[in-house]
């Protein structure tokens, strides 16, 4: 499993990647703070400790916790939604993950975002980044994260066994995912101002990482020599 010490990398080879999406391949923390922000004054609540608690989880699931009067949960995902679809002007690739992900065989890595899928295609382009191979998205699973299910469908999709997919993911919540389905993981932590409580080896990008192909036709993920 995850790295005795957790500033080292997985050492092992995997059959294939598995990565979230905002916070881990490209930054919409800024779009998704004002959509989110403006959401909670209308509902009477105070952005500055609520907005915070947003990362991670479908956007479904957020609302329903708060357990708020009248509210419907599911009207209010999708009116979140068209907004942050229309607010996608300063979303960014995080560094150098364009060239990594070039790099991988396109039937070995996968998207697995808690956003709908119609706000994940709108991100993944507005950050000039290819639409990926396979997308896991809010819209086809039950159970989101910190359920391991997400993860679970992405290895099923891709064929392959969940302890044999490294995870890179940003937040609690995703790695948490991540360790319920059995698979290892790695933590993006280019936009996060804290660290992320994690046994998982930290990255800040993906300027220093290779992907390499081994002999027996797996992946092992290194950093570059020198680094």
């Amino acid at each position: 499993m995850t790295p005795t010490n957790p500033s080292v990398l997985p050492s092992r080879e995997y059959a294939a990647f598995l990565f979230d999406m905002d916070g881990t391949i490209l930054t919409s923390i800024k779009s998704a703070e004002r959509v989110w922000s403006a959401w909670a004054l209308r509902h009477g609540l105070d952005p500055e400790t609520f907005v915070p608690t947003v990362h991670g989880k479908r956007t479904e699931d957020t609302i329903r916790q708060l357990g708020l009067p009248g509210v419907d949960p599911v009207s209010e995902a999708l009116g979140i939604a068209l907004a942050e679809i229309e607010d996608v002007g300063d979303i960014e690739e995080i560094a150098g993950v364009g060239r990594f992900l070039a790099s991988l065989p396109l039937e070995r890595w996968a998207i697995v975002t808690s956003a709908s899928r119609a706000l994940a295609t709108a991100r993944i382009a507005a950050a000039g980044l290819p639409l990926p191979p396979l997308l896991v998205s809010a819209d086809d699973v039950k159970r989101g994260k910190p359920h391991p299910d997400p993860f679970l469908l992405g290895a099923q999709k891709l064929g392959v066994a969940p302890q044999d997919c490294l995870v890179f993911e940003d937040t609690t919540i995703g790695l948490a995912a991540a360790e319920s389905a059995g698979m290892d993981s790695v933590v993006v932590t280019a936009t996060h101002t804290h660290p992320v409580e994690t046994r998982s080896a930290p990255v800040a990008d993906y300027l220093d990482l290779v992907a390499v192909r081994t002999e027996s036709g797996l992946l092992k993920v290194q950093r570059k020599i020198g680094h």
